[in-house]
């Protein structure tokens, strides 16, 4: 299925999108939300520039159906997103030739109608998320914080049956750049006190998150071979988590110690644009029970999983005060999770749930079996318990006030050219003062 905008020796007439390591050459070519002029319009990454494709479709440039559905993404790219999959292949097509070094298109003539500078840009949540569901799958991750909780069996015995996951609150996911505000809680402390203000423990959750493209009917489950014609890109996702009250409401499934925030990446990696990435599924332990027929075939086994690498970096009030960078505090990879993005999607849908185009579907903290992979402030501390140190002697068991973490990723293989998922980046604000 690769094409020629996979084509590596590909250039742009948009110089920055040449850079060696730049997030979006213009074989990523991912898709997103900005405000121009007072309105929201529909852009695509192009190096340091978005090109305007409300625009375009204005001026009728990408062509009579395309330029149609670009104006009907007037809140959001709903309408893209559940547009059949050979479309949107189209207008990738239709884009990477109207960006391409080896075309003179009207595009370039007139650049400053139609590319906007990226890093000024006020971005927008890329789509209406009308629901969001979070799943757990790294065994890691799962494993350690049943060993924090003290369960005599860490990991749950479903956890390798199938994705765990619980339904989140779409209405708190906002875009990168937003600020968290430290949350109201309740919680037990640990001389068995029940109390409650704002949440001594605040954590981030370095994850990867898959937007639905083409739904279901209610009722009708999606095979596994055709998960991937459902998703319609990729973005990076920030689960920040109030650890206190978490741990202690948790017994149907996260509430509030997760509902008040949710960060994503304005930028949606299409799957076209993931698939020279495309690697083996993770490889299971002999001693792991047998995978469900619905959940496994031999071309998942091949090709279900991605290559990417992940980062989390901390930045604080005292590093920025001396203009010292963000320190990275976690480095992992996707395929350290046991399940795909394409097993959550197909169990999502298995008792015929029916998926719509813009939810999101997280991956989970993706964490790994080194320290360094750990990607939670949990891990990191031993659940609170074991403090770590930055480079700047500052110490931390959690997040606190003023504290930035900034989420990257980037999708890399020999013989490709590599592409990014620019940045998921959100400050913790102090707690507002309780309502009288």
């Amino acid at each position: 299925m690769l094409d020629v905008t996979h084509d590596p020796g590909s250039r742009s007439w948009v110089e920055s999108a040449n850079t060696s390591g730049h997030d979006f050459p213009i074989q990523n070519l991912p898709f997103g939300m900005f405000i121009r002029d007072g309105e929201k319009r529909v852009g695509v990454a192009i190096g340091d520039k978005i090109l305007d494709l409300t625009e375009c479709a204005k001026d009728q440039t990408l062509g009579t159906d395309l330029d149609a559905l670009i104006l009907a993404c007037t809140t959001g790219l709903n309408a893209l997103m559940g547009a059949p999959k050979a479309m949107v292949r189209r207008l990738r097509h239709r884009l990477f030739e109207l960006l391409s070094s080896q075309n003179n298109s009207t595009i370039q003539a007139r650049e400053d109608r139609y590319l906007v500078d990226r890093l000024g840009a006020k971005m927008a949540t890329p789509c209406e998320i009308r629901n969001y569901t979070d799943f757990l799958t790294s065994a890691h991750h799962t494993e350690r914080h049943g060993r924090f909780k003290g369960l005599e069996v860490p990991l749950p015995p479903a956890f390798k049956y199938l994705p765990v996951a619980y339904h989140g609150r779409a209405s708190s996911i906002t875009v990168s750049g937003s600020d968290v505000v430290r949350p109201h809680s309740q919680w037990k402390s640990a001389d068995g006190l029940i109390q409650f203000g704002l949440t001594p423990a605040l954590d981030f959750e370095l994850e990867m998150a898959a937007f639905v493209g083409e739904g279901n009917i209610l009722g009708s489950p999606i095979p596994l071979h055709q998960a991937r014609e459902h998703i319609f890109g990729y973005c990076l996702l920030n689960d920040w988590s109030n650890r206190a009250g978490q741990w202690w409401e948790q017994i149907l499934g996260p509430f509030l110690g997760k509902s008040f925030g949710t960060t994503i990446s304005p930028w949606i990696i299409t799957e076209e644009a993931l698939l020279p990435f495309r690697t083996s599924a993770p490889v299971r332990d002999k001693a792991d029970p047998e995978t469900l027929p619905y959940l496994t075939s031999h071309r998942h086994q091949c090709d279900g999983g991605l290559e990417v690498m992940l980062e989390a970096q901390l930045h604080t009030e005292k590093m920025r005060a001396v203009s010292q960078p963000p320190e990275i505090i976690t480095r992992t990879r996707l395929s350290h999770l046991y399940w795909t993005f394409s097993q959550m999607l197909t169990h999502h849908a298995s008792n015929g749930c029916n998926l719509q185009a813009g939810d999101l579907l997280g991956s989970g903290t993706i964490s790994g079996p080194e320290p360094e992979s750990m990607a939670c402030m949990a891990e990191k501390t031993e659940a609170g318990k074991k403090p770590f140190e930055l480079s700047n002697g500052e110490t931390r068991l959690w997040l606190e006030d003023g504290d930035e973490v900034i989420l990257t990723a980037r999708a890399e293989k020999a013989q490709f050219a590599s592409i990014g998922f620019g940045e998921c980046r959100g400050r913790v604000l102090p707690g507002v003062d309780w309502p009288r």
